[in-house]
């Protein structure tokens, strides 16, 4: 005859299996309760109905570390006895110190409880003498943590289905349900406080709520203050299509875990200067939208005080800049490069030079500007034309920029001629570089059999170097010796 311990054993996979639905199941009803009321008794109900308890007891934590029993399934009489009973921050202290400690469980067996010390209801049932039987004085406690790792109460539960002291999977189960329950009675106890807000301010705000709901562009409602600092409270249609998140997905989230923010410190600067000054910080910011796709907000976010007592709010006010930012980084590079190759210009050269020569003083190590200008190019748009001519220098301008190291900037100067800035390069390596760029020239153009090279004249950059204009004129100088050495070779 099999022994109940080895029974106990050989039924652990089924009765993993079973528990794992019944806290599926239980877990989904706790979630769909929208108020803080509705959430807590589905948190002892769920206990009750799918983890295998016959009492759970749900002490809410207030902001001043007091506790009420809110919440009360399994047994009319601790529910009269129980419910509505408020008790000091230390109530689970004492109890805590003689504790077991079973992860994040806390188990207090009925044999380290001081003798005549019982606090509570405790139920009138028989006491078995089986060594691992449940006592109605053992009590097994399930801290409630918010997301923020907030404690926001405490589930106590009692009688065990089976009157034994739950093992390993039972408590797991109660483990990662006490997890979802922290996480439903934060998000729940927020909903009622913004459905507390929305009554308190109902009467006065018809006005602004026909603004806020009705506004082309997008706005929100932000904590300021508190524990909820940063937590969205209201959005309106136009913030929803902008983002592309709906309402339900916004509210009772922080707005910065969808804003990309690359100076997190300047921004915190300003917010205070606006705290200060009740004033409205104006902010441009990246925010990814559930596709993935990146885009530009562009809005104010103002201080708004709701009068003594009660905590202020940012009104954000929010407008999709991203063909601006578009259109302005676009000006950007146009003003910067060779609109036919896409090259540097000279004036994206002039600052490119600049942090090659800074760098050049700071190592002591020089760098080196090379000009290049086209050898027979201008046989190429004679024979076949200027559209020939552009596909011809285009495709030269990526062959230069593939030769160089990496780091180097190649440039069009205008025409045929362009410049490449490299930093930090020894004699070798310049060497290396000009047969680089000699050959990637030289080599034959599609469609067109007139044979362009190149002549490279270079200059050093030293840290004695000041003058952008004056090195390309010696590079030049530099280039039309090796033009003229080259036709005397």
């Amino acid at each position: 005859m099999k022994s109940a311990y080895s029974q106990r054993v050989q039924n652990e996979p089924a009765v993993r299996l079973s528990a794992v639905r019944r806290l599926y199941e239980v877990s989904a009803r706790m979630g769909a309760g929208r108020s803080l009321a509705e959430t807590l008794q589905a948190v002892v109900d769920g206990v009750v109905d799918g983890l295998g308890f016959g009492i759970a007891v749900l002490n809410l934590r207030y902001p001043d570390g007091k506790f009420e029993v809110i919440a009360v399934a399994g047994s009319p009489e601790a529910r009269a006895a129980l419910l509505g009973r408020v008790s000091a921050a230390d109530l689970f202290d004492a109890e805590f110190a003689i504790a077991d400690v079973w992860g994040k469980l806390r188990f207090v067996p009925h044999e380290r409880l001081p003798e005549g010390e019982v606090t509570g209801w405790v139920p009138d049932v028989p006491v078995s003498d089986a060594p691992d039987a449940w006592h109605p004085l053992d009590a097994l406690f399930a801290p409630l943590y918010s997301s923020e790792g907030e404690l926001v109460g405490m589930l106590s539960v009692d009688l065990p289905e089976d009157q034994r002291r739950p093992g390993p999977i039972h408590r797991e189960l109660l483990e990662i349900f006490a997890t979802q329950a922290g996480v439903a009675i934060d998000k729940a106890r927020l909903t009622d406080q913004l459905l507390a807000e929305k009554t308190r301010l109902e009467a006065s705000e018809a006005t602004f709520r026909l603004v806020f709901e009705g506004a082309g562009n997008g706005m929100a409602t932000i904590a300021f203050d508190g524990p909820d600092l940063g937590r969205v409270l209201r959005v309106n249609d136009a913030f929803c299509r902008i983002t592309g998140y709906t309402a339900d997905q916004l509210v009772g989230m922080r707005l910065v875990s969808f804003l990309r923010d690359d100076e997190p410190e300047q921004t915190r600067a300003e917010l205070e200067d606006v705290a200060a000054s009740n004033g409205a910080y104006r902010f441009e910011r990246v925010f990814t939208q559930p596709s993935g796709n990146a885009i530009w907000l562009g809005g104010t976010a103002s201080l708004v005080e709701q009068g003594a007592g009660q905590p202020r709010i940012l009104l954000v006010q929010i407008d999709d800049v991203t063909a601006r930012k578009d259109a302005e980084r676009q000006l950007r590079h146009h003003a910067a490069h060779d609109p036919l190759t896409g090259l540097p210009n000279r004036r994206l050269l002039q600052q490119r030079f600049a942090k090659v020569l800074e760098q050049t003083r700071f190592t002591g190590r020089p760098g080196a500007l090379l000009f290049c200008d086209l050898n027979h190019f201008k046989l190429v748009n004679d024979s076949y034309g200027h559209e020939a001519g552009d596909h011809a220098l285009r495709e030269i301008a990526t062959r230069l920029s593939t030769a160089v190291r990496h780091g180097d900037t190649v440039a069009r100067l205008g025409g045929d001629e362009f410049a490449v800035l490299a930093e930090d390069i020894t004699d070798d390596d310049l060497d290396t570089l000009i047969a680089r760029l000699e050959d990637a020239v030289s080599r034959p153009l599609p469609g067109i059999d007139i044979r362009v090279t190149t002549s490279v004249g270079t200059v050093p950059i030293m840290p004695t170097s000041s003058d952008l204009d004056v090195l390309l004129h010696e590079a030049d100088q530099a280039m039309y010796v090796a033009k003229k050495n080259r036709r005397l070779s």
